[in-house]
C-alpha cells in the first residue's frame, strides 16, 4: 500500500496537557481521509505537527515513504503539504492574487509581476473549478470565496497533500455542496486530502477512510463504506449519541420579545431588514431559517445593540430596547451567543476564566467599588468550566489556546448561567462535535422549560427542525412565513428560503 503520509506514534505535549498521545495516522495516495474527534481531542494539534507549526516530543513522519523532519510550514510546503486553516490567514485589504502569492511573488525586473500572477491564479482557479476573481479584494468576497482563496494559496505553492481544518464550520449549505465538489475535483487531479471534521454527514458523503481520535489518543481507522454515522459517533465520544432532540411540547406564555416593522441597514448602507415583524414568547424556541445574507445577522445585531435600527421598535416585555447599548440590552435581560465567537464572544488574549464574566465583571461578587475580585471570578469560572465540559488545562489558559468548540461551550455557559429572559442563540453549535451538540440542544430546551424565550438562528436545517417549536422563514429582509416543524420538511423549507411562497406550508 502506497502511503503519501505516515505519522507514527506522535506525541505532542503542552504545559499541563498531552494533546497527542502515541497517535498513528496513515494516508493513502488519492484518498480523502477524515480525522474525526471531539472538540479538543487533538485533531488540529496533530495536523499542526504535520504542517511544521509544532514540533513533536516523540514519533516520526514519513512523506511518500521517506522519513522527514518538518521544522516549519516552508519545509511542509517543500514536501508538497498545504494547510487550509479553520480561521483564514488572509489580509482583508489585499486582492485575491496578492494574498495567494504573498511570500512567493513572481518578479520582473525587481518588482512583483502582478499580471503574470493574476494569470497563474486564473488558470489554477479554472483548472480546479474554484471560480475566484483574481483581482477582487478579500473584504468584498464571501466567506466561501475566502476559503477558496486559502485553497488556491496551497495549490499555487505546489501542494499535492492538502489539510482542511474544519472547512465547513463557517459555510452555508450551498457553499458546503460546492466545497465537496471542489474536494472531489482535487482528488481526480491526483491530490490527497486530510479532512479534520466532526460532521458525520460530510464524512459519509465524501471520505474514503476515517481515523478517530479521542482525548488525544488514536482509537483506530475505519473504511467509511463499512461503517455508519452511529458507529462513528460512538467511536468519537465513547458512548452512544442521540441524533434526535428529546423534548416535550412547548408551553408558550406571554410575549417577551416583540419586533414591529423593523428596518436595519448593513455597513454599506444597504437595507437588509425590511419591515420585519416577529414575536417570541416565554417557554418557546423560535428558529429563524433562511439562506445566509437575507438580513439575519443584521436582525440579531439590532436586537443585541450591536447595530442601530433605522425605524421600527424592539420591545423586551414592555420596555423598548431598540438602539440601546449592548450593555444596556444585556442588563435588560438578554443573553447573546454570537455567530462570530472571536469578534463578538471572547477577548482571545484574556484567560478563559475572565472571559466567563465578561457580561458581569462589574457587578458583585466579581467587583466591589471598581476593584475586581479575582478569587470569586475564578471560582465561578471553574464551576462553569466543569458544568459545560470546557476542555482546558485550567481557568488561567488564554481563550485563544482552546479549540473552537471549547471556546463556544465557554460562551454558552457564560450566557445561559445569567438566567436571562431572552436567549439569542446565533449558530450556537457551529464547530461543535455531536456530543457537544447534543449537550447544547438539551441546555436550550432546559432553558425553554424554565420559561425563557429563545430566538435561534442557524443555517443547519436539521438543527432548526429538531430544536425549534416554531420556525420563522426569513427572505430578503422579512419573515415571509411561519411554520410548525411537524407540519413541514427540509424540502419545503428550502423552497420557502428561496422565496417560493406559492408552496403551501403548515401555518401556526
Amino acid at each position: 500500500m502506497e502511503y503519501v503520509i505516515e505519522m507514527l506514534k506522535i506525541r505532542k505535549e503542552f504545559p499541563g496537557i498531552v494533546a497527542n498521545d502515541d497517535i498513528t495516522l496513515r494516508v493513502q495516495k488519492g484518498e480523502i481521509h477524515a480525522l474525526l474527534g471531539e472538540n479538543g481531542a487533538g485533531k488540529s494539534t496533530l495536523m499542526n505537527v504535520l504542517f511544521g507549526l509544532y514540533q513533536p516530543e516523540q514519533g516520526e513522519i514519513k512523506v511518500r515513504g521517506a522519513q522527514v523532519k518538518i521544522t516549519d510550514p516552508n519545509t511542509a510546503n517543500a514536501h508538497g503539504i498545504g494547510m487550509v486553516h479553520q480561521h483564514f490567514m488572509l489580509v482583508d485589504t489585499f486582492t485575491v492574487t496578492e494574498n495567494i502569492i504573498l511570500g512567493s511573488e513572481p518578479k520582473k525586473g525587481g518588482t512583483v509581476d502582478i499580471k503574470k500572477a493574476e494569470k497563474q491564479v486564473a488558470e489554477l482557479s479554472e483548472q480546479y473549478g474554484l471560480n475566484v476573481d483574481p483581482s477582487a479584494k478579500i473584504r468584498d468576497i464571501s466567506v466561501g470565496m475566502q476559503q477558496r482563496v486559502e485553497i488556491l494559496k496551497t495549490l499555487y505553492r505546489g501542494a499535492d497533500i492538502l489539510i482542511f481544518d474544519e472547512p465547513t464550520a463557517v459555510l452555508t449549505p450551498q457553499e458546503i455542496k460546492e466545497l465537496i465538489e471542489i474536494m472531489n475535483n482535487l482528488v481526480k487531479e491526483g491530490k490527497s486530502i486530510i479532512l479534520i471534521t466532526h460532521k458525520l454527514k460530510e464524512i459519509m458523503e465524501v471520505c474514503d477512510r476515517c481515523t478517530v481520535i479521542r482525548k488525544g489518543r488514536g482509537i483506530g481507522t475505519v473504511d467509511v463504506s463499512e461503517t455508519t454515522p452511529d458507529q462513528l459517533a460512538a467511536l468519537m465520544v465513547g458512548r452512544d449519541v442521540s441524533f434526535s432532540t428529546e423534548k416535550t411540547a412547548a408551553q408558550p406564555n406571554e410575549v417577551y420579545l416583540s419586533i414591529k416593522d423593523l428596518h436595519v441597514k448593513d455597513g454599506r448602507g444597504v437595507d437588509m431588514v425590511k419591515g420585519l415583524n416577529l414575536d417570541v414568547r416565554s417557554g418557546e424556541i423560535v428558529g429563524i431559517a433562511g439562506v445566509d445574507g437575507n438580513g439575519q445577522s443584521e436582525l440579531i445585531e439590532a436586537v443585541t445593540g450591536l447595530r442601530k435600527s433605522e425605524s421600527g421598535t424592539i420591545h423586551l416585555h414592555e420596555k423598548v430596547i431598540s438602539n440601546l447599548t449592548p450593555r444596556k440590552v444585556t442588563q435588560s435581560g438578554v443573553s447573546h451567543i454570537p455567530q462570530d465567537r472571536h469578534k463578538f464572544g471572547l477577548v482571545l488574549d484574556f484567560p478563559i476564566g475572565e472571559n466567563m464574566v465578561l457580561q458581569t465583571y462589574y457587578d458583585e461578587p466579581f467587583s466591589k467599588k471598581g476593584v475586581m475580585n479575582f478569587k470569586n471570578i475564578y471560582e465561578k469560572a471553574s464551576d462553569l468550566i466543569q458544568e459545560y465540559d470546557v476542555r482546558t488545562p485550567d481557568a488561567y489558559t488564554k481563550a485563544r489556546a482552546l479549540s473552537g468548540g471549547n471556546q463556544q461551550k465557554a460562551i454558552i455557559g457564560r450566557e445561559v448561567d445569567r438566567s436571562p429572559d431572552l436567549i439569542i442563540a446565533a449558530q450556537p453549535t457551529r464547530g461543535l462535535d455531536v456530543g457537544a451538540i447534543e449537550f447544547i440542544h438539551k441546555k436550550l430546551i432546559e432553558e425553554r422549560d424554565k420559561g425563557r424565550a429563545i430566538l435561534l438562528l442557524s443555517f443547519e436545517l436539521d438543527e432548526i427542525m429538531n430544536v425549534s417549536d416554531r420556525i420563522a422563514v426569513m427572505f430578503d429582509g422579512s419573515i415571509i412565513r411561519e411554520v410548525a416543524p411537524e407540519d413541514t420538511n427540509e424540502q419545503e423549507l428550502g423552497l420557502l428560503m428561496a422565496g417560493n411562497t406559492g408552496q403551501k406550508a403548515g401555518g401556526v
